[in-house]
């Protein structure tokens, strides 16, 4: 795939953004979901062997490609990483999936209500790896856990930061300002955000384009203005916590928008599963998944 035909999949197609990118802190969770105890493994080589081979039985089973998942977010070591026998990016764009990667190193403390990133030393050398390694896109993770307006400008001003820094290495950047879904000042704060985000595009020059991985809004349609903005590429939606159903009904009510999840994807794999199994509960999740983002609710 060249970088035009991935921009046109990822602008237009019908479907939605896998994301298999947990990273270290978070790896041992995702296995015990996939049935894998924390006794099964001894340290982090070995953590991250499991998951690896967790992620390659996903992209290469029948139903992971392009006619209904658009791409994938992969954690470094994925994207450095083989599956049958091949990278796994050229793994991915043989099935017609568009690879992103997976690019922030974590999270500051929380200060004025959200945290920020930690610094990404190395990012130059690791954009221009991914992008030999044939890796459309990154995306980037910082949280908002409460409407500080002081905070939401500082995450937007962060993100959009690096996420030109991206655009500068001739990558797309997905900038992910999550919004924490429990928090009790949510849909004040997603305006917040929303009118902030439309400023920083704005502001955007030379016809750069970013795209948005935001929570599934508390009020139906707050994104509409960036789902709408022509320098936003695609307005993806982040599971956050809720379940698969839960994820789908809500995400179904935001027009424009289309998932890319992490937990509610992989929520019903198991390891001890045989490939059949393993292939129709996948398949399932990406039925639904695709439906809640290609076809949405007249509400």
């Amino acid at each position: 795939m060249t970088y035009d035909e991935m921009l046109e999949q990822i602008r237009n197609g019908d479907g939605f953004i896998a994301a298999l990118d947990q990273s270290g802190g978070s790896t041992p969770k995702a296995l015990r979901g996939y049935g894998v105890e924390d006794d099964a493994w001894s340290g982090d080589e070995e953590m991250f062997a499991m998951i690896h081979t967790m992620r390659s039985r996903i992209v290469t089973s029948p139903c992971f490609n392009g006619g209904k998942v658009l791409g994938a977010i992969l954690f470094e070591k994925t994207m450095d990483g083989d599956a049958d026998g091949k990278p796994v990016p050229t793994v991915l764009q043989e099935r017609g999936v568009v690879p992103f990667l997976k690019v922030d190193k974590g999270l500051e403390d929380e200060d004025k209500g959200v945290q920020l990133m930690k610094p990404m030393p190395g990012l130059t050398e690791l954009l221009k790896r991914a992008k030999d390694k044939g890796v459309f896109g990154t995306k980037m993770r910082s949280v908002i856990n409460s409407a500080d307006p002081q905070g939401i400008a500082a995450i937007v001003k962060q993100q959009f930061d690096v996420g030109n820094q991206i655009v500068d290495a001739g990558l797309m950047p997905i900038l992910e300002p999550e919004y924490t879904i429990t928090a009790e000042d949510r849909a004040e704060g997603e305006e917040i955000l929303r009118d902030e985000i439309l400023k920083a595009l704005d502001e955007l020059s030379g016809g750069r384009q970013v795209m948005l991985k935001l929570s599934i809004p508390a009020v139906p349609g707050t994104y509409d203005a960036l789902v709408d903005h022509p320098a936003v590429a695609r307005v993806v939606a982040l599971s956050g916590g809720y379940s698969r159903g839960d994820a789908c009904a809500e995400l179904a009510k935001n027009k424009g928008m289309i998932a890319s999840f992490s937990r509610a994807l992989l929520e019903e794999l198991r390891h001890q599963m045989d490939d059949k199994q393993f292939d129709d509960a996948l398949s399932t999740a990406i039925d639904e998944i695709y439906c809640a983002s290609a076809e949405k609710n007249a509400a």
